[in-house]
């Protein structure tokens, strides 16, 4: 919803929120005060046009504060007669920001605020959805490496068996051998000198 006021001889477009600066009106900063003139009333597909004035509706604001616009120079002159006049000015302003738009007893502030209550609770439970799946996910995801766990033993082990049964096999000869060596109690024959050449032998 929106509305056109007119206040100092201006017209402006307003919404709920809106803050903008009007020409000097007589209140104080914290005031809320009540725009009278509304010129057209905007909700939706639904227009209602003042003629003047838009019946049974206001726009309500919050007064901010204080400003200054910007300086204005003014600056006359008469050619040949050495006549140079130059002026400055600043309009004061009064800082509004609007709170409220009625219409035919329905406030625009109290669509916004139930609108802005429904969109925080859709939004909390998504969060709220959201938060359970990520915690079932989870616990899927644990059970899931528990099962695997057991899983990824078993070949480790398969192949560890074959190499320590090719171990023992090639461990067993030399265990055996060694055995018979010590029950006939022979010894090993040494390896005869070598004999080196002499010039005789050439």
């Amino acid at each position: 919803m929106y509305a056109v006021i007119e206040t100092g001889g201006k017209q402006y477009r307003v919404e709920v929120g809106t803050q903008l600066e009007v020409e000097l009106l007589d209140v104080e900063p914290g005031q809320s005060i009540t725009l009278e003139r509304v010129l057209l009333v905007v909700d939706g597909a639904e227009a209602a046009v003042g003629n003047p004035v838009v019946a049974d509706s206001a726009v309500e604001a919050y007064v901010v504060g204080f400003d200054r616009g910007e300086k204005v120079i003014a600056f006359k002159y008469r050619p040949k007669a050495r006549r140079r006049v130059k002026k400055g000015h600043r309009q004061e302003l009064t800082v509004l920001r609007i709170s409220d738009i009625r219409l035919n007893g329905k406030s625009a502030a109290a669509t916004e605020a139930k609108a802005d209550a429904e969109s925080t609770a859709a939004r909390k439970k998504v969060e709220e959805a959201a938060a359970r799946q990520a915690g079932e996910d989870a616990a899927l995801a644990a059970k899931l490496a528990a099962k695997a766990a057991p899983a990824e033993a078993a070949p480790a082990k398969a192949k560890a068996a074959p190499k320590a049964a090719e171990a023992a096999v090639e461990a067993a000869p030399k265990k055996a051998r060694a055995k018979a060596a010590e029950a006939t109690g022979a010894e090993t024959p040494a390896a005869a000198p070598k004999r080196s050449r002499t010039k005789k032998d050439e």
